[in-house]
């Protein structure tokens, strides 16, 4: 038995694909975490969930975590969820399924910035006035992290001919021919756009704040496609003032959704969408792909095998 959170459509796509003898099964949405005793499998998801509240509001459910002997997220990173969620035997993360989307909306948001979209568009002949525009050849773009979501934008970013840097915050190499590895004070000091891919974990919750930003180099334009709580708002905030950073495309913030009246959302030079850049067509299909390779594992006995087990230590 594998008890969901899913959307119907994500939901459907597993369904259809489900090998012999396993029901899928949707929760009571009133009780998502209280699974029976016949459930060895959840698949969590924030998005239904979570709602738009935090997922860290929802209590430890009496006997959680019953039988359950697998739990699977159906995101990229761990800290949505309250820490009662990981004890259990198994935590499998979605990776990799969200890179393509996200890795598209990076590079879309540097041509964005480059071109002057959407303010280059006209609609009467008055505006018809040429301007110099930007280019993404030769600019250098730093990843901060690299992950799935850092290498599929990195081999975007060399179509474009960029010069492309990476920080690593673990000892793991580099191996993507043409993507040098730097540290984080050569990234913050040579970028000329900053793309933030790393998790959110203790290590780097703040860690773009006044000192970063005192490093980074003048009209740096930074993409958030993280956590919000990787950056230090107000740091951003005056950054932006005093054109330390250029231009900030935020698809992330602390909150979400933030606030009627806040900054972010009137600043000039911020570029605000709501957390939707791992959307795109492929993004369902793989996330389905991945948990059923991973329950075919799981159905063979041989869990080493499967894919996005957590490093509960590194916090993803």
């Amino acid at each position: 038995m594998v008890a969901h959170q899913l959307p119907e459509r994500a939901a459907a796509e597993i369904a259809a694909r489900l090998p012999e003898g396993v029901v899928l099964s949707a929760v009571d949405w009133a009780r998502p975490w209280a699974v029976g005793p016949e459930v060895a499998v959840l698949i969590a998801c924030t998005a239904v969930v979570g709602g738009g509240a935090s997922m860290h509001a929802w209590d430890r459910p009496p006997g959680w975590p019953h039988r359950l002997a697998w739990v699977h997220l159906r995101t990229a990173g761990l800290d949505e969820f309250p820490d009662w969620i990981f004890d259990v035997p198994l935590v499998t993360l979605t990776r990799g399924a969200q890179a393509v989307g996200i890795a598209e909306f990076a590079l879309g948001a540097m041509l964005a910035h480059e071109k002057h979209f959407p303010a280059v568009w006209i609609r009467n002949a008055a505006s018809w006035q040429v301007q110099p525009l930007g280019t993404l050849e030769g600019r250098t773009l730093g990843l901060l992290g690299f992950g799935n979501i850092g290498e599929a934008t990195a081999c975007r970013a060399l179509a474009f001919g960029m010069r492309v840097l990476a920080h690593r915050r673990t000892a793991t190499p580099i191996t993507l021919n043409g993507v040098e590895a730097v540290s984080l004070e050569r990234l913050l000091e040579e970028s000329e756009h900053l793309v933030v891919a790393i998790p959110l974990t203790a290590a780097t919750a703040g860690l773009l704040g006044q000192a970063a930003f005192a490093r980074m180099r003048p009209g740096l334009h930074i993409v958030n496609v993280a956590r919000g709580e990787i950056i230090d708002h107000d740091a951003l905030h005056a950054a932006l003032e005093d054109g330390r950073v250029g231009a900030a495309t935020l698809d992330v913030c602390v909150p979400e959704p933030l606030p009627p009246g806040h900054w972010l959302y009137t600043h000039p030079r911020v570029r605000l969408s709501p957390h939707l850049s791992w959307s795109a067509p492929t993004t369902s299909p793989r996330s389905a792909a991945i948990f059923l390779e991973n329950l075919r594992h799981y159905m063979a006995g041989t869990p080493a095998r499967m894919a996005g087990q957590i490093d509960r230590a590194a916090g993803y």
